[in-house]
Parts: structure tokens; C-alpha cells; sequence
């Protein structure tokens, strides 16, 4: 009975907690914590924290980590993350099936169009927000730094190098040069 009540549990915060993982903490607190006594308070600082600091998501980390707690079992770990996974999962399946079934229709061609750029524009921003004195160096000039953004842009541009490959190419590049 617990597996479907985690279930549930998790399912909810998964559908319902807009903002991402961070703001999904306040629901798993409530839920985990308040409402059913599945963890303590000291437990869920603990998650919290030890979600922080391993690799993925925080509020899938904090499902994961709270339904082990919750059943001491892997496969209560399994049943929260799943959970917690499914409602963007399903939503992501219906827009990709409506996105291949209206594909050729004049409108999403029109709001497509206008998405693109904008999408762009915000990929752009998140670029530019990391263009800081400490990457850069005090008055962003450190030179190293920029021949790396600028030989990774232009590999990835005309040379169509994957960008997993290039990040890990620019990070040893900075650590042996910079």
C-alpha cells in the first residue's frame, strides 16, 4: 500500500510542480515530511542537501533519495522517481505526437517561425550570463578564455563538432592553458 501511495504522492508533485526542481522541494517537504511521516525534518535537510550535490535533477535526486527512506527499499527509490518522472513524460508524448501531426499546418509553421529566434535569443542570454570577470577574468581579458569560446563556437558552427565533445575539449584546453 505504501508503493501506491508514494506512487501518488510523487505523481502529484510531478504534475503539479511548475518552476522545476527547487520549487518542487516545498511540495516533497510538505508531503514526505508533514503530511504522511515518511522522512524527518532532519532527513529532508539531509536529502536536500545530498541532492544538491549529486548529478541530475533535484527535485528527481530528492524523490528518488525520499522514496528510499520512505519504504528502505530500492524499489520505493524507483516508484517516487518514476512518479515524479511521468506527468512531463506524458506531456512531452502528446506535444511531440500533435507537433508530427500538425506539422505541415500553415499556423504551427507561423508560431514555429516566430519561436526559433526567440529560442535563440534565450540559449543566447543563458551564454552571455556566463561571460563573467571570473570565466574571463578581470575586465574579460583574459584572452585564452575568449580563443576558447571562439574556436568552440566556429568548430561547432561550420564544423559541426558535437558540443559534448567540445566542452570536453575546451575543459582540459582551460586547465592546461588558463
Amino acid at each position: 500500500m505504501i508503493y501506491l501511495e508514494l506512487f501518488w504522492t510523487f505523481f502529484k508533485i510531478g504534475l503539479f510542480g511548475f518552476g522545476g526542481g527547487a520549487a518542487m522541494l516545498s511540495l516533497i517537504q510538505f508531503e514526505t515530511v508533514e503530511h504522511h511521516q515518511w522522512i524527518t525534518a532532519q532527513e529532508f535537510t539531509d536529502m536536500v542537501a545530498i541532492s544538491q550535490v549529486t548529478p541530475g535533477p533535484i527535485g528527481i535526486n530528492s524523490a528518488t533519495y525520499a522514496g528510499y527512506l520512505a519504504t528502505d527499499s530500492v524499489f520505493g527509490a524507483m516508484v517516487a522517481t518514476g512518479a515524479i518522472v511521468l506527468p512531463s513524460l506524458v506531456i512531452m508524448l502528446i506535444i511531440a505526437t500533435m507537433m508530427a501531426r500538425f506539422r505541415d499546418n500553415g499556423w504551427i509553421q507561423s508560431v514555429l517561425k516566430v519561436l526559433r529566434p526567440t529560442i535563440v535569443g534565450l540559449i543566447a542570454a543563458a551564454a552571455l550570463l556566463l561571460i563573467t570577470e571570473e570565466t574571463f577574468g578581470v575586465g574579460y581579458g583574459n584572452w585564452k578564455s575568449w580563443l576558447i569560446l571562439i574556436v568552440a563556437f566556429c568548430a561547432m558552427k561550420w564544423w559541426k563538432i558535437s558540443p559534448v565533445y567540445l566542452i570536453l575539449c575546451a575543459g582540459v584546453v582551460g586547465v592546461i592553458f588558463c
